[in-house]
């Protein structure tokens, strides 16, 4: 393993719950990537299809070679530890000039997940500028007791369910985390983070790569499933996700439909409202 992580790095992301940026690949691989993604949405009439934006790794074999790259699992074994799950992946996509935003919010109190050491990477594939909308995070929330939320449903929201913070957040102490082409974020699944509309005449285009330790349980649905990109599990709380072949692998395909169900079953679990945006 490469040192990629400083020790005052490692010292920010375990205080304030986050780092940023870390440099992954040049703008011009990352741009090979965005090309593959965006010829795949030309294909499917434009975009893709609600559930196709969870679990994607099972669909796009350019994105599990991602989730198993060192450039990524190197500083994610600094900060977690050698044996590593990738529990999902999303897309996380703003059009031009686009009204759509992530409210506040913390992925722990949806994701049931048992582990406090969930580390979600985003990598941008398009510049994620303040006027893009790019991630803001509160410092030192993910410290503590989860703060409280309710489910707004509002239209413009990415979030599956409108879920917003209701109090414990304060904009003006918000710290932005702007994103070249190639570059990723890391912060604690635990941390209050948000995201504004993209205002730029570019889309905004990222992906999200959700690492956890092997301990790691699912501890409200029945069943889930994650892969293993590093090291070992002797725990196998979670069923392991094959190896696309190719993109949209027959076999992988198959598998997809069950995991991505069960996804939204566990993040829509105690909601009002059952329409599911994945």
């Amino acid at each position: 393993m490469t040192a990629v992580l400083t020790p005052e790095q490692i010292e920010q992301y375990n205080t304030e719950g986050y780092v940023t940026p870390v440099r992954i690949m040049d703008a011009a691989e990352a741009g090979t990537l965005r090309s593959k993604l965006e010829a795949t949405e030309a294909a499917r009439g434009g975009k893709l299809a609600p559930t196709e934006r969870s679990k994607a790794h099972l669909l796009f074999k350019w994105l599990d070679d991602l989730i198993r790259d060192p450039r990524i699992l190197d500083p994610i074994e600094q900060l977690i530890g050698p044996n590593i799950l990738c529990w999902n992946t999303l897309f996380w996509i703003k059009e031009a000039q686009s009204p759509s935003f992530v409210s506040w919010h913390q992925d722990t109190k949806y994701w049931g997940l048992s582990s406090e050491k969930v580390i979600t990477a985003w990598l941008a594939l398009s510049p994620a500028s303040l006027d893009a909308g790019c991630m803001r995070v509160m410092p030192r929330t993910h410290i503590g007791d989860v703060l409280p939320h309710d489910d707004q449903y509002h239209q413009d929201n990415l979030l599956t369910r409108g879920q917003q913070i209701t109090e414990g957040v304060d904009d003006a102490e918000a710290i932005y985390m702007p994103l070249q082409v190639g570059e990723m974020s890391l912060h604690n699944y635990r941390l209050a983070h948000a995201s504004g509309p993209n205002n730029t005449d570019d889309r905004r285009i990222g992906v999200s790569m959700h690492f956890m330790p092997t301990e790691t349980g699912q501890i409200v649905g029945n069943w889930d499933s994650a892969a293993l990109v590093r090291g070992e599990d002797t725990f196998g709380n979670f069923t392991h996700t094959p190896i696309p072949a190719a993109d949209f692998d027959e076999e992988a395909v198959a598998f997809h439909a069950k995991a991505a169900q069960a996804i939204n079953e566990i993040v829509y679990t105690g909601a009002d409202e059952n329409t599911a945006k994945l």
